[in-house]
């Protein structure tokens, strides 16, 4: 069952850039030895970069945020 789209547009860009953005950071944090920094930050990349790729966010379900309205 396809999870309905509700992740578009601007949206969609930001959140893939957001999660590019804090995977570098989290990368130098690993380097750095902080070991539970590193790890947070790559769990919220990985999520934001999941969300962006897949198009659908189960928190904005939840609060009735939907970006591809309007969108086919």
């Amino acid at each position: 069952m396809p999870l309905p789209k509700n992740v578009c547009g601007l949206d969609r860009k930001l959140r893939a850039l957001l999660g590019v953005a804090l995977a570098v950071v989290a990368v130098r944090a690993l380097e750095r030895n902080e070991g539970t920094r590193g790890t947070l930050l790559s769990a919220a990349a990985g999520e934001f970069l999941f969300n962006a790729l897949i198009q659908f966010c189960p928190l904005n379900t939840l609060l009735g945020i939907d970006t591809c309205r309007g969108e086919t």
